[in-house]
């Protein structure tokens, strides 16, 4: 079933309040499921950097992981529960959009889109709106000068120093700060890890700099993560650690097959693409792991501690067992 933000944003089209845009259309942040209006023709230029819905997408439409091509007719933007990924994307359709060209935004109400579209407003002339599947539409043509929005909504929104040592960016899980999972695993590491070695659900790689800073046996390092910018930054932050040459893989963990087999993995692995909790994702997650580890190979993952993984890791692994807790996740070691 499509989230109702993808119904909003076409809403305006089916209710004939717009007219059907040009023939070269971008659609920035598209998810799968959605529908085009009656009399939508235009040539889509999809943009997704989750692995998943990328391919989902792939299948039917033209789809790059990060904005390409200029000179728009127009631009859909899909708003997700970041504010600021949501202000870079106008950024975005903005500045690849054509003077007079049309930018809809659309939105629910929990990804702040009521909030976004009065920020919109106080810099560009908006067209018109609609409230609609427990969202809002809005809209504006692309102005001839577009410096000063474009100032505004980037201003706030780059790139984060964290602890001087790697970058992030809105977006990102855990954009500002180390999570504290990632650095309660980090504080577990044992003392000798060697050989072909695996960060499965990377993010933007402070399980991998670790690794790569503190294990001179490491002969390979693999970093799998399905979100195309976050695993951009980890090519950057470990490569800042100067050691190894760790190899990136874009990679869909639950549906991609792995091709490596390894003897030693870490894991911060995602329990929700949804709101809320997903316990199948990660419990999918460690059978991932332990189909590449090679027998003896170990596993060392965080997770929330009300996250029912134990009997998983009990039919995944030969062994396992709880190596720490804090009052939020729990680290949890096993042996293949």
């Amino acid at each position: 079933m499509s989230r109702d933000a993808l119904k909003t944003l076409f809403h305006p089209f089916e209710a004939e309040a717009l007219a059907a845009p040009g023939q070269r259309v971008l659609f920035l942040g598209a998810e799968p499921g959605f529908r085009l209006p009656e009399g939508f023709t235009a040539d889509l230029s999809l943009v997704q950097g989750f692995r998943p819905w990328f391919r989902a997408l792939a299948a039917r439409y033209k789809i790059t992981p990060q904005p390409e091509g200029e000179n728009f007719d127009a631009a859909l933007v899909l708003c997700g529960r970041h504010r600021g990924e949501n202000e870079l994307r106008i950024v975005e359709a903005i500045e690849r959009s054509k003077a007079g060209g049309l930018i809809l935004v659309a939105g629910g109400k929990e990804d702040g889109i009521a909030s976004l579209r009065k920020r919109v407003e106080g810099l560009v002339e908006l067209e018109g709106h609609m409230p609609k599947h427990h969202g809002i539409a809005f809209w504006f043509r692309r102005p001839a000068e577009i410096s000063e929005p474009v100032a505004a909504l980037r201003g706030g929104n780059g790139e984060t120093s964290i602890d001087g040592r790697f970058v992030a960016a809105p977006g990102m899980f855990s954009s500002d700060r180390i999570d504290a999972g990632s650095k309660l695993l980090a504080a577990h590491l044992p003392d000798k890890i060697s050989g072909v070695v695996a960060d499965f659900c990377a993010g933007w790689g402070f399980l991998a700099a670790e690794l790569a800073n503190r294990y001179p046996k490491i002969s390979t390092l693999d970093l799998y993560e399905a979100d195309f910018a976050s695993l951009e930054a980890a090519k950057r932050n470990v490569a800042a650690t100067g050691a190894l040459e760790p190899r990136f893989f874009w990679h869909d963990l639950l549906t991609e097959e792995v091709a490596y087999r390894y003897d030693f993995i870490v894991m911060n692995p995602p329990f929700h693409q949804k709101r809320e909790a997903e316990p199948d994702m990660g419990q999918r997650m460690i059978r991932t792991a332990g189909a590449a580890l090679k027998p003896g190979g170990r596993l060392l993952m965080v997770a929330n501690r009300q996250l029912p993984y134990e009997k998983t890791l009990a039919e995944a692994f030969s062994s396992y067992s709880e190596v720490a807790r804090d009052g939020m996740f729990k680290v949890l070691a096993a042996k293949r």
